[in-house]
């Protein structure tokens, strides 16, 4: 690499090099709401199945129990989600539609902590409606995206 002296830099005759801004290809609403319907059916419904028929015996013990009917589904999706999340970066929903989750400040798998506190962020938001969020931004990132510094983007 040549030398660059000091004539050429105080002239403004070397170019100034600018950090390269990395792009991340955010997921569309679209891909991300799909990937929630897929994981939907492949992880919520096989344990709301098992806790209503085996472990509350049945819709009648799921109905005079609803709240802990729901904690014993949703600690488990919690669990799971946040296994898959920290191992993989990917649900199976993310990874049919090939998303992945990444930290935002080290664009890298985010770590076990954030991954729960961002499950547990998304119940959050579930039930707040606070996940309509990602119709109006352009990065459709929604609260518990914001609140955890997360991002789901395409995979590379």
């Amino acid at each position: 690499m040549k030398k660059q002296r000091f004539r050429d830099i105080k002239n403004h005759k070397t170019p100034i090099k600018k950090p390269i801004k990395e792009n991340n290809h955010y997921a569309s609403a679209s891909a991300k709401i799909k990937a929630f319907l897929t994981d939907a059916f492949m992880l919520i419904m096989p344990i709301t199945y098992v806790v209503i028929y085996f472990i509350m015996d049945g819709r009648e013990g799921f109905a005079a129990e609803k709240i802990l009917g729901w904690l014993y589904i949703l600690y488990p999706l919690i669990a799971i989600q946040s296994i898959f999340l920290f191992l993989t970066g990917q649900t199976p929903g993310y990874r049919a539609y090939n998303l992945t989750l990444i930290d935002e400040n080290t664009k890298e798998k985010p770590t076990l902590f954030i991954v729960i506190f961002r499950n547990l962020s998304a119940i959050l938001s579930f039930f707040t409606f606070a996940w309509m969020l990602m119709f109006f931004r352009k990065d459709s990132k929604t609260l518990h995206d914001l609140l955890s510094a997360t991002a789901v983007i395409y995979k590379k």
